[in-house]
């Protein structure tokens, strides 16, 4: 499909598991997606962005997933025959096992959510396998699925199942002694007897008939986008996780002393750590010298992946190619360092402090050098992504040579209009953005509009009040005092001067254009994760733990009854004007 920068488009974003529908197991799937795209493609979006899509683990964070390939299970539609061998009857048994109205209600309950998706995946496995004896010609594609993504599934099925021998726990330093390497791992099978092997083999294999599963169902999505004319966009992080397959078989590409994130940010002004000593996000950092010798292989493998399911994807971090800050220490001894002096923290580090991988930007000879790898490796993600449209969020601390390299080389930028200023403090307008550029006014990471508008009315944070302002200045709209203002006036003018600029993309989060408060607040990194639980009953409730359990719970009864799902949501939650200039740009 075409999403040539020459053409204007409008964008929205939302997380797939607030997608829900009426018939969804506990937590939005496939199927509500395809709704959504139905929806979206009404209103005249050409691009739905979603979140990651990889396989999270028991915190429930699509940023911390345990393999950077596999997708999560979770977001499959599964009904009799989807997949062809789940039947009726154990569709049917296993449901009846599960209180489907309690997990169809408030919040996402993640655990048992997963269990039931497994329990339904296994039977169907049990039922492939079956037919695999009797006929050889059925099990054609799941083979050649296995062979063609050998270079990651092989691993990802052995760590998953070494996983289930530990209480299915992704963090691999805990499990028992025998299963901590993979050398170690593999002695130990080998001296299994044959019913144990047997066993081991065939857990592995369902590992990689679930995979095959999700790339099917979502390489059908994709296409079903591309002929209702709008594009998917995918969401990369830079890092990975600790505890994930990629690090625990390809130990030797991953530098595990270190954790990466950022530098001291003064704008979050209700974290003390990272405004003292940044953001510890807890993922390791690449080896790029020894990645190099392998031509950058796990990567290549990465982008294959997320474009066969994908139109466009985002970069998380994408400063991270160039260059990225780095701790010595874990993210769970955060509180051991908050209180500490430099002198102090540089004691319990053996003399190691925060610093840039594999560099600073303190002299040009080291800007150079970093601008110089990084455009190596984003060359090698953009070969590998082929027509797959590439963007970089390239937010928070930015060297001044990142932007024009990026563009240079064809990957998009971010621009956040109460973040785009002149050198004088001034706003710059819309009509002015660059336009390889994505305009947006938050990412998940950010509150939405309404929320941040009543609270910088309460005068609680000023870099919050500071914020509307700028939004304010940038749209024409005076600051919203009264909540009715909000909705009269602030908004429309908000949102159609985001839709009327120039980038290429124009995106909007759910929450911001159904004008909730509501914040998809995810579990990211395990570094600040004292407070950072989600919409579930309690921060470390771990069946409830973690999501908002839909859109809008208001919305929910105008969704039930119309055919396409989502469609009635135009009429009863935004003014018709803000759509005249979405649709404007977006067809």
């Amino acid at each position: 499909m075409n999403l040539s920068p020459e053409q204007k488009i409008a964008g929205v974003l939302a997380p797939l598991f607030a997608l829900r529908t009426e018939t969804d197991l506990g937590v939005g799937d496939l199927e509500g997606l395809r709704q959504f795209i139905d929806w979206a493609a009404g209103i005249g979006f050409k691009i739905v962005q979603l979140l990651p899509i990889n396989e999270m683990g028991g915190d429930h964070s699509p940023y911390n997933a345990i393999s950077a390939v596999a997708l999560e299970p979770t977001t499959l539609h599964l009904a009799p025959g989807s997949p062809e061998d789940l039947s009726q009857g154990d569709f049917d048994d296993v449901i009846a096992r599960n209180d489907l109205e309690k997990l169809r209600k408030g919040a996402v309950r993640h655990d048992l959510v997963r269990r039931l998706k497994i329990d339904l995946l296994e039977r169907s496995f049990v039922n492939f396998s079956r037919r695999t004896g009797e006929d050889a010609a059925h099990t054609a594609d799941f083979n050649a699925f296995c062979e063609s993504e050998q270079a990651w599934l092989s691993d990802y099925a052995f760590f998953r199942a070494l996983m289930e021998e530990n209480g299915n726990t992704e963090r691999w330093d805990q499990w028992r002694e025998e299963h901590r390497t993979v050398d170690l791992a593999r002695e130990w099978l080998a001296a299994q007897t044959a019913e144990v092997q047997q066993r081991f083999s065939e857990r592995e294999s369902f590992f990689k008939y679930v995979q095959w599963v999700a790339f099917d169902q979502w390489s059908a999505v994709r296409t079903y986008a591309s002929d209702r004319g709008v594009g998917l966009m995918g969401d990369v992080p830079f890092g990975v996780n600790y505890y994930s397959a990629d690090v625990y078989s390809r130990r030797d590409e991953f530098a595990l002393d270190w954790s990466g994130g950022a530098p001291p940010e003064p704008y979050f002004k209700d974290d003390e750590f990272t405004q003292k000593w940044g953001q510890n996000w807890g993922i390791p950092l690449y080896r790029w010298d020894v990645m190099r010798t392998r031509d950058l292989s796990w990567w290549r493998q990465r982008i294959r992946g997320v474009r066969k399911i994908f139109h466009v994807f985002r970069i998380d971090h994408v400063l991270g190619f160039y260059r990225i800050y780095a701790f010595p220490w874990r993210p769970q001894r955060n509180p051991e360092f908050l209180p500490l002096s430099w002198d102090e923290m540089r004691g319990r580090t053996a003399g190691m402090i925060p610093q840039f991988y594999p560099r600073d930007d303190s002299t040009w000879e080291n800007c150079e050098a970093n601008r110089r790898e990084g455009e190596d490796y984003l060359r090698m993600v953009l070969e590998e992504a082929g027509d797959t449209r590439v963007v970089g969020e390239d937010l928070g601390t930015v060297p001044h040579y990142v932007r024009p390299s990026l563009r240079s080389l064809g990957v998009a930028t971010f621009k956040i209009p109460q973040w785009e200023n002149y050198d004088d403090g001034r706003s710059i307008p819309g009509h002015e953005y660059h336009r390889f550029s994505v305009a947006t006014y938050a990412t998940h990471d950010h509150k939405p509009l309404r929320a941040l508008c009543q609270e910088a009315a309460a005068m609680a944070n000023p870099s919050e009040q500071r914020d509307v302002v700028k939004i304010a200045e940038f749209s024409g709209a005076p600051p919203p005092e009264a909540s009715g203002e909000f909705e009269s006036t602030f908004y429309p003018r908000v949102m159609e001067a985001l839709f009327r600029s120039e980038s290429w993309i124009a995106i909007v989060m759910i929450t911001d254009l159904l004008a909730r408060k509501d914040r998809f607040q995810l579990q990211l990194e395990p570094a600040n994760a004292k407070d950072r639980g989600g919409f579930g009953n309690e921060p470390n409730d771990s069946e409830t733990h973690g999501d908002h359990p839909r859109i809008a719970q208001e919305d929910r009864e105008n969704l039930a009854t119309n055919e396409h799902g989502f469609s009635r949501i135009t009429e009863s939650s935004f003014p018709k004007s803000v759509f005249n200039p979405c649709s404007s740009v977006a067809k």
